[in-house]
């Protein structure tokens, strides 16, 4: 569409843009005389709002931009048939010169030949002319100008034979001077002058020419010829030369590159690119001395350019550009491309923009080298990955990108730390063409690259369920905690701190930061819009990885091994009195499992707390979450043919509390979870006000004993309480201990099962550990208080029973066998009674 069809639109009061009319009607108001601007303004925008003129001009700047840009693309569509066009009228005006001397040489002689003619007629007869021809034949004598054209003419040609080049210009010159004195000679004279200037025009110029394109012609001797023909009035072919000879001196040079030996690579690079762009500077600058700024003349120059551009770019990606393109060397790709496109913006001062022409030759090569490269990052990655053991490690010294990181690397694991190297030299490499707009699609390869390798750490949580994803790859399972924080810690350090450093060198340069900035690098500090929104693709995949985690210990948590929920509705349903209170024991697994996560968590991430505080709130809402929307468990507390009792509701209630306390206490209680128990609990006393017809909250003792009882639990399971602080506010030891899989504990503690497995072959060292846990609590609250000090630091079951055993053995083997006694008797009573469900 042409720019006289576009119609404006606009919506700003009564302004005439709002009518479609083209542009060239609308330009009419603009050429009259009398036009006032101001005057034209003030009345189209008086019942224009300030909101509808903001509209109006930014219409207007997007219209100008996009006529701009439409002009720039028309120019360089056409530029091409534009210089075409330009040669062919030069060759046109040439020819007409040339035609115009042509019959000009022609009327001459048909004057002179008139002339003749006209003499004779007057003659009185055949004889008498006869005689007098032959009279004026024998006796006249040659005129003064005859003579001297003789001489010239002869004399000129003596100068072109000898070369005498500048003697035989100004004989030209003469000769013409004396040509333009019509008057001074007979018509006939006159045309063989004029015949004989030109022709010996041509004959220097050819001469000239030939010297010119000699090899070993300097540039002095050059551009002297190039003037000398152009004042011989052919400018054309004078430039023509000049570039083509240019011309032959580069392939030269190239040809001498080619053949010297020199290793193809980065310096092959630097020597072509400065040979081919001094070559085009200096013809430029020999053009524009002897040419000027003629439009003809710069126009077949450019052409030129381009063309040895084109050339530079061919040889580039032959001899040093394909190879490592395909196999992902972006480092030699970008470093040549930076050199090559570094000569070129030289030459922007001179009016010659090439950096356009050469990108549209690198740019496929570069985006190939990258994409091989991300490619390259992800096998490598993926290798590490299948023998990674999880472990957190500070780097290896020796990495080019690392040796020159001053601010210290955190710990990670193996494959992290190769997969970190690898995209800090990628954006190290990348960023040396920054200027070139690569940015936007290297980050993009990043994020691509990080989420590849956040799908291989969820897969190496075990039972996961994205296996099929991994594509042939093989991940190596973290089998315990410790290592599967370790996947949590590298995918948190990367996507927070690391890969965003990295992006830093892919920005420009006026919104780069300085290199040492803190190892906390907050939003504040990476205020870049870029990175922030890196920060964000990176966060998602990261929090991926975290709901993996916190729902594979929550299931692990909630089901046993045979897929028996550990947490259902029968546990309160089927609640009896009770003289003592605990929470119920997945509850106080939960709080085990917490404290644990969190003191590893902590351990990691050293100066990084708030890492910790989001991983527990995560785990604990999982936990929340499936407990407030499992169907099973609603569907026997609102709707099941046993409502829910006084003491089910009590110790519902109860573990709820729990939950608050336990999480207020550790600082990871966020609003969510808070709001997700209040909607829990509200919903469990609504189900049991419509069974009951009663009030709910009137079955329930006061917040304080609750607080007491999760106080109390707190105590007991991080072993700061003792059977006397337990036996005013808690339940006996068999009710505190109460185990949902019915393991003997005794086993662990001096039978045949005082090892921890090395093989989890179903989840048994899962099952050993909840076992050791219980036996170190019963003995820890069967004990006497002075004897807790000693088994306080003890790790198993085993340790414990042995360090009081030594010591019973130097006072009283009977205390020993009443202990044993006992610790037997509060195994029997939770086999016989059996958990609460």
């Amino acid at each position: 569409m042409s720019m006289d069809e576009v119609p404006f639109t606009s919506t700003a009061g009564d302004l005439d843009f709002g009518q479609e009319v083209t542009l060239s009607d609308k330009l009419k108001v603009f050429k009259s005389s009398d036009f006032d601007p101001e005057n034209y303004v003030s009345t189209k925008c008086r019942t224009t709002s300030e909101k509808e003129i903001k509209s109006l001009v930014n219409c207007l700047l997007d219209l100008k931009k996009a006529s701009a840009e439409e002009m720039r693309k028309s120019v360089y569509a056409n530029y091409p048939s534009f210089i075409r066009t330009s040669r062919e009228i030069s060759d046109l005006e040439g020819q007409l010169v040339s035609l115009r001397n042509l019959l000009s040489n022609r009327a001459t002689i048909v004057h002179t030949l008139a002339e003749g003619v006209g003499i004779e007629s007057m003659s009185s007869g055949p004889a008498s002319r006869k005689k007098t021809t032959s009279f004026d034949f024998e006796d006249k004598e040659p005129s003064e100008m005859e003579v001297w054209l003789t001489q010239y003419m002869d004399n000129l040609n003596i100068l072109l034979a000898e070369r005498r080049v500048d003697e035989a210009l100004a004989a030209l010159d003469e000769g013409e001077r004396v040509a333009k004195d019509k008057d001074s000679m007979a018509p006939s004279m006159l045309s063989s002058l004029q015949a004989a200037i030109t022709a010996q025009r041509q004959k220097l110029a050819d001469q000239i020419a030939e010297s010119a394109c000699q090899p070993s012609s300097s540039g002095v001797e050059l551009r002297s010829s190039v003037e000398i023909i152009k004042r011989l009035g052919d400018g054309p072919r004078a430039h023509t030369l000049l570039l083509n000879s240019h011309h032959q001196k580069l392939q030269s040079k190239i040809q001498g590159i080619q053949t010297s030996g020199s290793t193809y690579g980065v310096a092959y690079t630097a020597a072509l690119s400065q040979l081919v762009f001094s070559i085009i500077a200096q013809a430029s600058i020999d053009s524009l001395a002897i040419f000027g700024d003629q439009p003809l003349y710069t126009s077949e120059l450019v052409t030129w350019a381009v063309k040895q551009t084109n050339t530079c770019a061919h040889l580039m990606k032959r001899h040093v550009i394909a190879s490592p393109s395909a196999s992902g060397g972006l480092r030699t790709v970008t470093e040549c491309v930076q050199i090559s496109m570094g000569h070129c913006y030289l030459l922007e001062s001179r009016g010659l923009a090439l950096g356009p022409v050469l990108l549209r030759h690198f740019r496929p090569c570069v985006e190939q080298a990258l994409n091989a490269n991300l490619k390259r990052i992800d096998q490598s990655t993926a290798a590490l990955a299948a023998a990674d053991d999880w472990s957190l490690n500070y780097p290896p010294v020796g990495s080019r990108s690392l040796a020159s990181t001053i601010v210290s690397q955190p710990k990670l694991s193996s494959s992290a730390h190769r997969f970190n190297v690898m995209v800090q030299e990628m954006c190290e490499d990348i960023g040396l063409l920054r200027s070139l707009q690569f940015s936007k699609q290297a980050m993009d390869g990043l994020v691509q690259v990080f989420n590849s390798y956040v799908h291989m750490l969820i897969n190496a949580l075990p039972g996961s369920t994205e296996t099929e994803n991994l594509e042939g790859k093989i991940v190596r399972i973290a089998e315990d905690g410790t290592q599967q924080i370790a996947l949590l810690a590298n995918a948190l350090l990367l996507s927070d701190e690391l890969l965003p450093r990295a992006a830093i060198k892919l920005l420009p340069l006026q919104q780069c930061l300085p290199s040492e900035i803190p190892r906390k690098a907050s939003d504040r500090q990476l205020r870049t819009p870029e990175q922030r929104e890196l920060k964000k693709q990176l966060q998602r995949f990261v929090d991926q990885l975290r709901d993996s985690f916190c729902r594979k210990h929550a299931l692990d948590l909630i089901y046993t091994e045979d897929g028996t929920a550990c947490l259902n509705a029968n546990m309160y349903l089927t609640k009896e009195e009770s003289s003592e209170w605990l929470p119920s024991p997945v509850f106080q697994e939960l709080f085990v499992k917490l404290r644990t996560m969190g003191s590893l968590a902590s351990d990691m991430f050293v100066g990084r707390e708030r890492f910790t505080t989001l991983l527990l709130i995560r785990l604990t809402e999982t936990v929340i979450l499936w407990l407030s929307d499992e169907k099973s468990f609603w569907e026997e507390i609102e709707r099941g043919s046993k409502p829910l009792g006084k003491f089910g509701l009590r110790q519902f209630y109860l573990d709820m509390q729990f939950v608050v306390l336990f999480a207020s206490q550790g600082r990871y209680l966020s609003r969510t979870l808070h709001q997700i128990i209040k909607n829990i609990i509200s919903r469990v006393m609504e189900s049991v006000a419509a069974a009951t017809h009663a009030d709910p909250y009137s079955m329930v003792p006061e917040d304080e004993w609750f607080t007491d009882i999760g106080q109390t639990a707190i105590k007991v399971l991080t072993g700061e309480a003792t059977v006397e602080t337990v036996e005013a506010t808690s339940p006996t030891a068999s009710a505190s201990v109460e185990s949902p899989e019915r393991q003997d504990l005794w086993e662990v503690t001096n039978g045949e099962d005082v090892v921890e497995p090395r093989i989890d072959t179903n989840g048994a060292i899962h099952k050993w550990r909840v076992k050791v846990g219980r036996a170190m609590y019963l003995l820890k609250t069967t004990i006497e208080e002075n004897l807790l000090d000693h088994i306080r630091d003890q790790a198993t079951p085993k340790q414990a029973w042995d360090t009081i055993a030594s010591l019973f053995s130097k006072r009283n083997d009977t205390k020993l066998q009443l202990l044993e006694n006992e610790l037997l008797l509060r195994n029997r009573r939770v086999r016989s009674t059996g958990p609460n469900r």
